[in-house]
């Protein structure tokens, strides 16, 4: 007996009318912080709404401290954004688990939140929004 073990390939959905996704430009300064230490501090995030969803500030990965996030072996996928890593953030302990997201390979319609990431509010101590510096 031959098994397939190929995965059923999984749902592609498009937004539209019913599932709205807009992306732009925030005009904030945003600034990360967990234990007392900036995460991200940005001029350049973008605010992803979805649907009724709450909206998701994603920062890009150049303003992000990397070496304060450790890859996990979480993994999620969005049929509207594509295949969803994780991070944690060690200096947050158990509650800092899985506190960031990235879609790295995202679909070509959200593909602006490429090379960005996103923090769950409640993951980290703050996601303050600043008045950006004028220049």
């Amino acid at each position: 007996m031959i098994t397939n073990t190929t995965p059923a390939p999984r749902p592609v959905k498009i937004p539209g009318k019913g599932h709205p996704i807009t992306i732009e430009r925030n005009p904030s300064r945003v600034v990360v912080t967990v234990a007392g230490k900036v995460i991200a501090d940005t001029q350049d995030a973008l605010t992803l709404r979805e649907a009724n969803y709450p909206a998701v500030v994603y920062v890009p990965r150049k303003d992000i401290d990397m070496t304060l996030l450790e890859r996990t072996d979480h993994a999620t996928y969005c049929p509207y954004k594509g295949d969803c890593a994780y991070f944690s953030i060690p200096a947050g302990g158990v509650r800092a688990v899985n506190a960031v997201w990235s879609y790295e390979h995202p679909y070509e319609t959200v593909a602006r939140i490429r090379d960005h990431l996103a923090f769950y509010p409640d993951r980290v101590d703050s996601i303050d929004e600043r008045p950006a510096a004028s220049s």
